[in-house]
């Protein structure tokens, strides 16, 4: 199977995004090849993509799938790697601009490597709320490893993110042998919940404003601001959404503006209002200057 690719677009790019912990299980970068496990009508299915010209190609290393799950398939990579979205308005305007011009054109073909489910774009960002990156990776990899189903291909394990129905089911007492805290496993809980009673969907956001969908989203214990922002931006690819509150933009924002101390969150909203409609993009590319 193939997919067509615009001009502004870099496999590599990407890569270099899924290959920033060797903790994450979700998906396994192998050279310049990316295999990823996923679940369709209850069957699972592992596939391996790469780069050609001007193009992706995806294979089946165990089986091909019938034709409507290829298309899903395709369907999932497409909004996984960002590949709709028309970057030149981006780098247009960021070539203009003094922090981003550079970053633009280092990381050109850069695209945001996004998480195409909501439950599990959630539960990953209040993982990752108020501490490192790196303890992040090491909840996740514990949660995954211990609650998510899994393939065996080759002498080497795929994994699955844990189903809403299964973290459910899991005591507070389950969640702090993994290391989490009380807060992240209390959050964790209510948010499967939440999407096991039907209280949040990615249908039930879907053609909603971004003001309305964070509304929605904040309704649920343990989503605020940043973590709302944070999904909307990796699942549903609002332009516009960026978490403010981010560490990792303050730290950007600190070296491009050059302040011996943190930037205000007005001071990083002056900044992004000259990025408008674009924040999610200028967030990447900050990001990827740390």
């Amino acid at each position: 199977m193939e997919i067509s690719l615009p001009p502004e677009f870099r496999f590599k790019e990407c890569l270099h995004f899924l290959e920033r912990s060797p903790r994450e299980l979700l998906h396994r970068v192998e050279g310049e090849a990316v295999y990823k496990l996923v679940n369709y009508d209850k069957e699972k299915i592992l596939f391996k993509v790469t780069s050609g010209d001007s193009k992706l190609v995806v294979d089946f290393p165990i089986a091909e799938p019938k034709d409507d799950i290829k298309k899903k398939i395709e369907h999932y990579i497409i909004a996984w790697f960002d590949i709709d979205k028309d970057l030149k308005p981006f780098y247009e305007m960021a070539a203009k601009d003094p922090f981003l011009s550079h970053l633009a054109k280092k990381h050109y073909g850069y695209r945001i490597v996004g998480q195409p489910d909501l439950y599990e774009s959630l539960v990953w960002a209040v993982l990752g709320q108020q501490i490192n990156l790196s303890f992040a990776y090491t909840l996740k990899q514990q949660f995954v490893r211990e609650y998510g189903k899994k393939l065996v291909f080759a002498d080497k394990e795929y994994f699955l993110f844990p189903e809403p129905s299964i973290v459910t089911h899991l005591t507070m007492e389950d969640l702090l042998k993994i290391q989490f805290s009380r807060q992240k496993a209390r959050y964790t809980i209510g948010i499967s919940e939440a999407f096991l009673d039907g209280t949040i969907s990615k249908e039930k956001l879907k053609g909603l404003s971004l003001t309305e969908a964070k509304e929605k989203l904040m309704k649920i214990k343990g989503i605020g601001n940043w973590t709302a922002n944070y999904a909307l931006m990796k699942t549903f690819r609002y332009p516009d959404a960026f978490p403010l509150e981010d560490a990792g933009i303050s730290n950007a924002l600190r070296t491009f503006l050059k302040l011996d101390r943190k930037p205000t969150l007005d001071e990083i909203r002056e900044v992004f209002m000259k990025y408008k409609g674009w924040e999610a993009y200028a967030t990447l590319y900050l990001w990827r200057s740390l």
